[in-house]
């Protein structure tokens, strides 16, 4: 652990490495208070709730598993709990964590009440589920001390700690492991009102210029996601800086988000090219996702992860037992003549 003072609240990284401008100019987006965090109202009432009462017994919060799909502010939220409980915050992820010895480093090294958050969890080895089971419900931490007839177990003493997990996959994580959580949210999907004030804010942050009607184009194509609709008004505000005045209208921002390839229902090309493959090479399915995954050219699991919730959401796709299915929407919105039997592609 290195030495120095440490501040109350700021984020602490092990082995730092320098950012990437844009995932530097990420973060510089993400709300640090939970009075700045726009949407997941009930999720927000109840931590809020949950970190009053740990502070005023001066104790660490209960463990925390925040689920849902990407880019919802899952790691925002762990921020911002270690924010408000005035706490440090250790980030990792779960496929950074290969030996019980990675573990046993970061929860040693913890300071008393530090949020420890684990991204990714659901991708944590098997092996190493087990060595956090003591940890969490009782603070101790046993180790093999030597190899063969004289190794030992001995066990340590870990101070009072949170630990925030998160994973776009809850059903991967095993039951011994989730029952360990004493709080359990699952994010949902913005509303493209709730979009337009995180566009608007973050537009403040960045110091663009944009009015409403610019604000709600970009968050109608964000896919109900902050982290997309991040990303699209940095992209809509090179656009205007460069073939416009600098100031991000409705205009502005359809012709940006045009150039883009992302259209009216927040599709990109990905997108479009799942759901091509779909009704154009396999009649509509139903088609596996291993074959849909070589069709596009495109992991499985990101397609799983990433694509499918918002086609779901947005009913251009199903899932059925015999595999992916593409809805009449889907062919509608690409311009295609769905089949006639397609009612009967269900089962």
């Amino acid at each position: 652990m290195t030495g120095g003072i440490k501040t109350p609240g700021v984020e602490r990284v092990h082995d730092p490495v320098a950012l990437p401008a844009e995932e530097d100019l990420d973060r510089s987006l993400r709300p640090k208070r939970l009075e700045d965090f726009i949407g997941q109202d009930r999720v927000k009432e109840q931590l809020a709730v949950f970190i009053e009462a740990a502070r005023a017994r001066g104790e660490a919060l209960d463990h925390v598993l925040l689920a849902g799909p990407p880019g919802l502010g899952k790691t925002s939220l762990a921020q911002i709990v270690a924010n408000e409980l005035g706490v440090e915050f250790v980030p990792t992820a779960g496929p950074a964590l290969e030996r019980k010895g990675d573990v046993a480093s970061y929860l040693t090294a913890l300071e008393p009440r530090s949020v420890f958050f684990v991204d990714e969890i659901h991708r944590l080895p098997r092996a190493l589920e087990e060595t956090f089971y003591p940890a969490m419900e009782d603070r101790r931490l046993p180790i093999t001390v030597g190899q063969g007839a004289g190794a030992r177990v001995v066990t340590l003493d870990l101070p009072e700690f949170t630990l925030i997990g998160a994973t776009t996959r809850a059903g991967l994580l095993t039951t011994p492991l989730r029952d360990r959580f004493g709080v359990t949210h699952r994010l949902e999907l913005y509303s493209p009102a709730e979009l337009g004030r995180i566009v608007r804010r973050s537009a403040g942050i960045l110091e663009v210029e944009i009015d409403d009607r610019g604000a709600e184009t970009i968050a109608a194509r964000a896919r109900g996601t902050p982290r997309v609709a991040n990303r699209l008004l940095r992209r809509v505000r090179d656009y205007a800086e460069v073939r416009g005045a600098g100031h991000i209208d409705a205009a502005v921002a359809r012709e940006a988000l045009d150039l883009l390839e992302v259209d009216a229902a927040g599709l990109d090309r990905l997108d479009r090219d799942i759901l091509r493959a779909i009704c154009a090479k396999f009649g509509g399915g139903p088609v596996g996702l291993s074959t849909l995954a070589v069709a596009v050219g495109e992991e499985a699991d990101t397609i799983e992860d990433v694509y499918e919730p918002y086609l779901l959401q947005q009913g251009f796709l199903m899932r059925t037992p015999r595999g992916r299915v593409a809805t009449e929407a889907a062919f509608g919105h690409l311009g295609l003549e769905a089949p006639r039997e397609s009612s009967q592609r269900l089962f």
